[in-house]
């Protein structure tokens, strides 16, 4: 594509479907000259035209990246897949590779726009918990605020330090077909998509790293110092190193990855409700039976959800006592409870009246036309164009959509705003220019680019000196076609703001800093060593366990598949007389069966392909308690609800996992290769979590509970498979393939035949794999490295109850001779065998209870989380 050439197949197909009538971002039609591009994209574009292989190859690496980097929009499990566990587990996090760019001249009309708007919305929000004069001179009506849902009586004599009461604002803004810029809507409450905009910078930066460079946008990563230094701020006045939290909904939040990964480049903790309490007029967290004081909460919650003593009684998400806490200046909650009122659809038309009483200016970005039903000409606007309009219900959540409702529909409609007028406001659908977007926003095969509407979430935040911006924002693809509220996406996009002179990406802009002196002798946020709440704790210990079950069901997969692939028969079971190789398959099996507890499993085969699809069920349904694709399911869990702790690799890892039991899950029944080559994945790509935690992670508390509960779980496997195998003497050719079998599940084969000659034999096989200190794979080895962690642990006496079940399962492992286990009973039974490994299990089990009463559990016995655990008892 050159600028002045129509004849570029990609400017071409463009072309097509600009609208004549319209606005369009990339190409202006001036009649004389016909169509050619804005000098905006001139840079983007270059002076090479770009084809649309090269277009779907830059996509292609987007795509990739956002995998590897776990960016996920919805974490709700989608409950008709039963192919694959996903790291996404619901929408995948769509990103344009074609940035939206905006010129410098049109970036300052922009942000000065927002940064006005700010002021406006702050002072407003000032007024209406404090003194009211606006609703005193009748410049607001008290019914647009007292009806609106977002506003809290409970809210009112809370303030937080500084001159501004709103503290984060974002605002979602789109060019119109006149060529101007303006408002959709506010975002007070709760703003999300600033983590979205600063992980999308770094992925399209990556995926086109020679155009990225040549354009050079101003940089987005300044405004999170700009947030760091504002949090500290507003900090209560006694705090001298202030903590701030980042308050989460949790892992099932729609935008679970915007706050943990705003969390981990902020460099705060990621909580939930469980991981704080109210105690002696004070926030505190929870921190492995102590407590630490929290000063400033940064909330994704609804407001009306933060506190179930004052506002919504059923709400799991708050913390009881917050809004009292709040409302003494003992923690300061950011953005301000109560603050969701000025998301009002009937204040939004008024803001350039407001805006001019209270600040004396001029609006300095316009809004779409808003009107109040309370209003006698706002209510005859929305009744006559009320086809055209978004209408709401401004005391609930309700909103219509005009252009979609029957006539009938309206009728009823303008029946019941008649009925009553001050509950009711509407907004009017504007009518939106197009920008260049990239063949994952516009959905379609043919062609490379589209002009299709895109709208612009801004940010900015409250530092002492005023609000400071983020460069750029959160693009998305918009669809209006048909219109929704909210407006629907398919895709987001990167927002370059072209810099009037060239500055390198990489480095600071600091005219786009509030460089603000910290207050209080230079207060600096409090260090935290770590996090360890019990839910942090509970997550990481489960994601220790879950990654070792699925290593090892993955791994017993794999020497069950090596037997059925040299087996020839049709089944190893029925009632007609068995060879020793069918009898050792049948045993092997069956332990497959009892070790995941998924009965009546290979019982139930009476042919190979019911073999087959057994071993497919165990491999990739999801939802299949047992199944391998079930443990990475629950480890992924795990690991979304403490991924600010975690590096991106881990989620590059996670998402070839997920690629490999997609795809096996997609494959025919009949690809038997596929199959036993995705459970060999499978195991790497456990390994490579193993190594990415064992190497990159701090070795705090949260490791040593998560390296604890792979210990204990891999023990736990061990002793299930030996008892199913092993407790019953079998002659010596059976016995020998099962042998074989079991050290490798254990990955025990190569060290037993390095330091024992022969077939496999018992007490050999026994002394490796559970008695044999330096094997890591040995029961003796994991229950010692499970007693180093716990010893590790602040608080350990070594007189718990934690301790004393170590010292059973070490002594019970001590005291026996491996020759002894050899020993077989006049029933076919190697009794004592049998005794100690179920005796060792049963420990071990007890142990992990342990565990989780001393160090996982609220006070009062309450368990933070849904009940991701629950060990395996042997029959």
């Amino acid at each position: 594509m050159q600028q002045g050439d129509a004849t570029s197949p990609v400017l071409a197909a463009y072309l097509d479907e600009i609208r004549p009538d319209g606005h369009d971002d990339l190409v202006e039609n001036p009649v004389d000259g016909g169509p050619r591009l804005r000098d905006r994209w001139a840079a983007l574009v270059g002076v090479e035209d770009v084809s649309p292989s090269d277009l779907a190859a830059a996509q292609l690496r987007v795509g990739r990246l956002v995998d590897d980097s776990g960016i996920t929009y919805n974490d709700t499990a989608d409950a008709s897949s039963e192919s694959a566990s996903s790291t996404q587990s619901g929408a995948r996090w769509e990103l344009d590779v074609v940035p939206t760019v905006v010129s410098a001249p049109d970036w300052d009309r922009l942000e000065a726009g927002m940064l006005q708007r700010s002021r406006i919305l702050d002072a407003v929000l000032t007024d209406l918990y404090g003194e009211r004069t606006l609703i005193r001179r009748g410049l607001l009506p008290p019914e647009i605020v007292f009806r609106h849902r977002g506003y809290l009586r409970a809210a009112h004599g809370i303030t937080i330090p500084g001159p501004h009461q709103l503290f984060f604002h974002a605002a979602d803004i789109a060019r119109c077909t006149d060529g101007e810029f303006r408002v959709l809507s506010d975002r007070t409450q709760a703003p999300s998509g600033a983590g979205y905009a600063l992980a999308d910078r770094s992925i399209v930066a990556r995926a086109v790293p020679a155009v990225f460079g040549r354009v050079a946008p101003r940089p987005a990563s300044t405004y999170v110092g700009a947030m760091r230094v504002a949090l500290v701020e507003v900090a209560p006045a006694a705090a001298e190193n202030p903590l701030v939290v980042v308050l989460s909904p949790g892992v099932w939040s729609e935008t679970a990855f915007d706050q943990a990964h705003l969390a981990s480049v902020l460099g705060f903790p990621l909580v939930e409700s469980a991981d704080l309490v109210v105690r002696d007029g004070a926030l505190w967290m929870r921190s492995l039976g102590t407590l630490r004081r929290v000063d400033v909460v940064v909330r994704r919650v609804d407001d009306d959800y933060v506190d179930p003593l004052d506002l919504r009684p059923e709400s799991r998400l708050g913390v009881v006592g917050l809004l009292e806490v709040a409302r003494r200046g003992a923690v300061t909650v950011v953005n301000t409870i109560g603050s969701g009122v000025l998301e009002n659809a009937a204040l939004f038309g008024r803001l350039p009246e407001l805006g001019r009483a209270l600040l004396g200016e001029e609006p300095l970005l316009d809004s779409v036309p808003a009107f109040w039903a309370g209003d006698p000409q706002g209510l005859s606007h929305i009744v006559s164009r009320i086809g055209s309009l978004v209408v709401y219900a401004i005391g609930s959540h309700e909103s219509v959509v005009g252009p979609a409702l029957s006539m009938r529909e309206r009728d009823e409609l303008v029946r019941r705003i008649g009925a009553d007028p001050t509950g009711w406001a509407a907004r009017a659908i504007p009518d939106l220019a197009t920008s260049p977007v990239g063949p994952v926003g516009h959905r379609r095969h043919d062609a490379a680019v589209l002009p299709r509407p895109v709208g612009i979430r801004l940010f900015d935040v409250a530092g002492r000196r005023g609000y400071t911006p983020m460069t750029g924002g959160l693009a998305q693809v918009l669809v209006t076609d048909p219109p929704s509220e909210p407006m629907a996406t398919t895709a987001a996009k990167d927002v370059w703001v072209l810099a009037e002179r060239r500055v390198r990406s990489d480095q600071p802009d600091v005219s786009s800093v509030v460089d603000a002196p910290r207050p209080m002798g230079g207060r600096r946020p409090r260090v935290i060593d770590s996090v360890s709440t019990p839910r942090v704790l509970d997550d990481l210990y489960w994601m220790g366990r879950y990654g070792e079950r699925a290593e090892a069901t993955a791994r017993l997969l794999v020497a069950a598949n090596q037997m059925v692939r040299d087996h020839r028969g049709e089944t190893p079971f029925g009632a007609q007389a068995r060879s020793d190789t069918d009898a050792a398959l049948a045993v092997v099996l069956d332990a497959v069966t009892s070790v995941t507890a998924t009965a009546p499993g290979f019982r139930a085969a009476t042919t190979r392909s019911d073999l087959l699809a057994e071993f497919r069920s165990l491999t990739v349904r999801t939802r299949r308690t047992g199944s391998l694709a079930h443990a990475v399911a629950a480890l992924q869990t795990c690991a979304r609800a403490v991924r600010d702790q975690l590096g991106e690799d881990t989620w590059a890892v996670f998402n070839r996992l997920d690629t490999a039991l997609a795809e096996c899950g997609a494959s025919p029944v009949s690809d038997e290769a596929g199959l036993w080559s995705t459970q060999s994945r499978v195991v790497g790509s456990m390994l490579a979590v193993a190594g990415l935690s064992a190497e990159s992670m701090v070795h705090d508390p949260g490791w040593f509970l998560m390296d604890t509960g792979k210990r204990i779980e891999r023990a736990l496997q061990i002793t299930a498979l030996l008892a199913e195998t092993v407790g019953t003497a079998r002659p010596p050719a059976v016995e020998q393939a099962v042998l074989g079998a079991v050290l490798n599940a254990a990955d025990s084969s190569v060290t037993y035949r390095r330091r024992y000659r022969g077939a496999p034999e018992v007490g050999a096989v026994a002394e490796l794999v559970l008695f044999d200190g330096g094997n890591p794979r040995s029961v003796i080895h994991s229950v010692e490295r499970a007693a180093v962690n716990l010893a590790s642990l602040p608080g350990s006496t070594g007189t718990s109850r934690t301790d004393r079940a170590l010292e059973r399962i070490v002594a019970t492992l001590r005291r026996v001779d491996p020759s002894d286990l050899e020993d077989v009973d006049a029933t076919g039974t190697r009794s004592e065998f049998d005794d100690v490994v179920r005796s060792v299990h049963t420990d071990l089990l007890d142990l992990s209870e342990s565990i989780t009463a001393a160090h996982l559990t609220l006070p009062g016995g309450t368990q933070p989380l849904w009940g991701r655990g629950g060990g395996r008892v042997l029959s």
